[in-house]
Formats: structure tokens, sequence, C-alpha cells
């Protein structure tokens, strides 16, 4: 299994190139719901985690249901990461 751009745009241009693109690694996440509990991140960073996760610069080639973040062990149902973006809105009181 392998990320669909954003594997192509690091080897061929580096984590720099993906975070000017948005990408934003999640190192020491394994679940999108960890980025939702995390205690010391602040609600952007948050949401700048949890946006790149679900971008389709996350996508999973051939499996455009999965997502697989910059520093993450392994891919994750894009529900999933929809799911906690959701949660993280409602502990806001942005969505209602």
């Amino acid at each position: 299994m392998r990320l669909a751009t954003t594997e192509h745009l690091l080897q061929g241009q580096g984590l720099r190139a993906a975070l000017a693109r948005g990408v934003r690694p999640a190192v020491g996440f394994t679940i999108p719901d960890d980025v939702v509990k995390d205690p010391h991140l602040p609600l952007t960073q948050k949401r700048e985690i949890l946006s790149s996760w679900a971008s389709d610069a996350s996508a999973v080639q051939d499996e455009p249901t999965l997502r697989w973040l910059l520093g993450t062990p392994e891919p994750v149902p894009f529900t999933d990461v929809r799911d906690a973006l959701l949660r993280l809105e409602r502990r806001t009181g942005e969505v209602s």
C-alpha cells in the first residue's frame, strides 16, 4: 500500500515541499481521535493535522477510502478522519 500524492511529493521534492502544499505530518498519532484528544495541541494545530489527514494529498493509491498521513504507522478510513474533525468542531461549538 502506498501514499498517492504525498509519497510522490516526498520522493521528488522532499518534506519542505510537502509542508508547502499543506501536508502536515502527524508524528506520534495512530488514529485521528488521538489528535482530537491531545491536551497539548492548540485547536488550530488539531484542525491542520486532521485537515491534512483528510486531504487527497494523504490518499492511498488505488484505495480512495483510506488516508495515510505522514508520520502515522498505517492508513485509516477517511470516515474516521471526517468523524474526528466533526467531533473537534462540536467541542468548540462551531457545528450545531
